[in-house]
């Protein structure tokens, strides 16, 4: 696991970033063989130091035009529950770690990690047990999302939420 993308979409979630970026979850990354730790923080106030080291690099961006490139290269996929960061993580093979942002109301985002985890696409966790996680997680079981059927996603995310 050399690279590892985390992803907060066009939102704040800087209890993720924080979470992600602690010395804590870096060192059980970093045990792991990531050399590379990609954040993407959104419109978020906390915006960790980039770091460039022999041994790891901490890449923080906010926006980019497309972030398939850094899905890509990514071999771990840490992302808040948005419909739109999992369907696109999950439909480039990624294994994505989904982390719920416990503070939104009515929170689809939590029925819907536990719907794809329950399927088997996805592990998730909130941020006081992402490095807990991190440390304990198998991504050899997760089961890759059926690939080009994004009707069959929001049909998925409609009985999730409620919709049909």
């Amino acid at each position: 696991m050399k690279s590892v993308f985390v992803t907060v979409g066009t939102t704040s979630f800087d209890e993720l970033i924080a979470a992600v970026s602690s010395p804590a979850a870096e060192q059980v990354l970093r045990s792991r063989g990531c050399r590379q730790l990609v954040l993407q923080i959104g419109r978020g106030s906390l915006q960790p130091a980039p770091q460039h080291g022999p041994a790891f690099v901490r890449e923080v961006f906010r926006f980019k035009e497309s972030l398939a490139e850094d899905l890509r290269s990514a071999e771990l996929v840490i992302s808040h529950a948005g419909a739109g960061s999992c369907l696109e993580t999950l439909e480039e093979g990624k294994p994505l770690l989904v982390v719920i942002n416990e503070k939104l109301m009515d929170n689809h985002q939590l029925e819907l990690a536990r719907q794809l985890h329950k399927d088997g696409h996805v592990l998730y966790c909130n941020c006081s047990t992402l490095v807990e996680t991190l440390q304990s997680m198998d991504l050899s079981a997760l089961k890759p999302f059926p690939p080009g059927q994004p009707e069959k996603f929001a049909l998925f995310l409609d009985k999730v939420v409620g919709f049909e």
